[in-house]
């Protein structure tokens, strides 16, 4: 059998399989389903500062190979977080989690990340920085470079954990922002959020979806994701996790390929719920068809 171990910012995973922020729930959900400790680990759901109702509804369409969703950060808020996710979380899951976190400013980062840093489950800060900047205009932290450099430079000054941080693919030169953020402290990026799609009743002649607009994910994006993915990974010394559209284990050896350290699973969680352990089960079979030994070799090794 191959080997399926990589260490991603100085912290080994069995297999490079995440399931991503936003479809995978606090993790306890999942473990009622499987052993969760299966995967390398999880990136739970994306957690604020104040508890966060989100969106009106409705708020997810589906799209051909895809979907929208407007969820709208829908979380408890990081104290209740700590107080009652984590908890039931320890009882299922043994090994370090990903926390991811969004903000609306500068300080909200800086607040929720400092709390979630202090856990001793999470083994990462993935920072989520496709928010909207309520003291900026409203304009995505993820689509300035100055603005990304400020997020992570006030979160690695609070925290003493592994930051990656989290880009939007909605701009014009990715690679630009990833090295803003690698110059400003961080410790690994994430790449890609969903993109920005949308649609139409035809019987209504509305949007499907009350927000307009939503994050448009799923196996239609991969080809984007893998592009920015290999951009960045050869831009940058930091690891890159890569997502976007990753439904089986040939699409993990080609974010690997393209440059990703590990590879996260997001819309395919909502489709199929095992997924992200098929994958994993997988891995070996598809790791001996492509005579891949160690999954590490094949880092950045098109």
């Amino acid at each position: 059998m191959g080997k399926m171990s990589v260490t991603r910012c100085g912290i080994p995973l069995d297999n490079p399989v995440i399931p991503a922020s936003g479809t995978f729930g606090y993790g306890y959900e999942y473990a009622e389903l499987y052993d969760i400790n299966c995967l390398g680990t999880f990136s739970f759901k994306g957690t604020t500062r104040e508890p966060r109702f989100g969106n009106p509804t409705p708020r997810i369409a589906e799209c051909t190979s895809g979907m929208i969703n407007a969820v709208g950060l829908q979380n408890p808020g990081v104290e209740k977080v700590i107080v009652e996710e984590l908890p039931k979380l320890k009882t299922c899951f043994r090994k370090p989690v990903m926390a991811n976190v969004s903000g609306f400013s500068i300080e909200d980062y800086a607040y929720t990340c400092e709390k979630l840093d202090r856990q001793e489950q999470v083994g990462w800060l993935e920072v989520n920085i496709s928010c909207p900047n309520v003291h900026g205009g409203g304009m995505s932290f993820g689509t300035d470079p100055k603005a990304a450099a400020e997020v992570t430079r006030a979160v690695k000054a609070v925290t003493t954990k592994p930051v990656l941080v989290k880009l939007t693919p909605n701009v014009t030169d990715i690679v630009s922002i990833a090295k803003a953020c690698e110059d400003a402290g961080a410790d690994g990026i994430s790449l890609i959020n969903t993109m920005l799609g949308m649609r139409i009743n035809l019987r209504t002649r509305k949007p499907v979806i009350a927000n307009t607009m939503g994050g448009f994910s799923g196996p239609a994006i991969f080809p984007v994701a893998l592009r920015m993915v290999y951009q960045v990974a050869h831009a940058v010394k930091i690891p890159v996790v890569g997502m976007g559209g990753v439904s089986s284990a040939e699409d993990v050896l080609e974010m690997m390929m393209a440059g990703a350290t590990a590879v996260e699973v997001g819309a395919a969680n909502l489709v199929n719920p095992y997924i992200c352990r098929d994958i994993v089960e997988a891995l070996p079979e598809v790791m001996a068809n492509y005579k891949i030994h160690r999954l590490e070799d094949i880092i950045g090794g098109m």
